[in-house]
């Protein structure tokens, strides 16, 4: 079995997930940044399919990016701009050719949270 990439987005101040939230994974070899693909979560906060899925996946050092702004400006009602949390990158690497990869952002409008989920 190869391994595969997901996630999760909860909104924390509304207690819900985050649906419609774009997120972008990139590869990162060096200084040099790979666009690998974009999704949006779905109702659930999650994407319909993995975001790296088993035939595509490769180990090494990744970076989602998640379009928080985006999200926030139509969930968390009208807040000054610039927005405290607008663009949430987080930077991972994954080593083992056969794990299943998660991870799960817990977002609201003034901080972020992530871990390595099952």
């Amino acid at each position: 079995m190869a391994g595969w990439l997901s996630t999760h987005v909860l909104d924390t101040a509304l207690g819900v997930p985050a649906a419609g939230l774009e997120i972008a994974l990139w590869r990162l070899e060096g200084d040099a940044h790979a666009h690998v693909v974009t999704m949006v979560t779905n109702d659930d906060g999650r994407t319909d399919a993995p975001i790296l899925a088993a035939a595509d996946f490769a180990t090494g050092e990744y970076e989602l990016v998640f379009q928080a702004g985006e999200y926030l400006r139509r969930t968390a009602g009208a807040q000054a701009e610039p927005l405290f949390l607008d663009v949430v990158p987080i930077r991972f690497g994954m080593n083992d050719p056969e794990a299943h990869y998660h991870v799960p952002l817990l977002l609201s409008p003034f901080g972020y949270s992530t871990y390595r989920g099952s």
